[in-house]
């Protein structure tokens, strides 16, 4: 009897990073990319809506997230602390809804 081969499973392509000097929506969207494996792991995923003038991030949640009570944790603690380290010109993350 023969075992079939197993192939382990395919990495999600690691994002190449924005240029020096890249516009601010994509510097977010690079940073978004690292974060959304954590968040697709428990099964939600997030989606950039809009990079405002202001600094404003606004990010859309969509699967597990949707009504999850650690969403807003994960918003604040997660993807805005970490877009505020990588992104200086981002001041402040926040949820929207369709």
């Amino acid at each position: 009897m023969t075992t079939p081969l197993t192939t382990p499973a395919a990495k999600p392509a690691t994002p190449k990073p924005p240029a020096p000097g890249a516009p601010v929506r994509e510097r977010v969207e690079f940073v978004l990319a690292l974060i959304r494996p954590a968040v697709q792991a428990d099964g939600g995923d997030i989606e950039l809506a809009d990079v405002t003038d202001t600094g404003t991030v606004r990010i859309r949640l969509h699967g597990a997230c949707v009504g999850c009570p650690s969403s807003l944790v994960t918003l604040k603690m997660g993807i805005e602390r970490n877009l505020r380290d990588h992104v200086p010109e981002v001041k402040l993350v926040e949820a929207v809804e369709d």
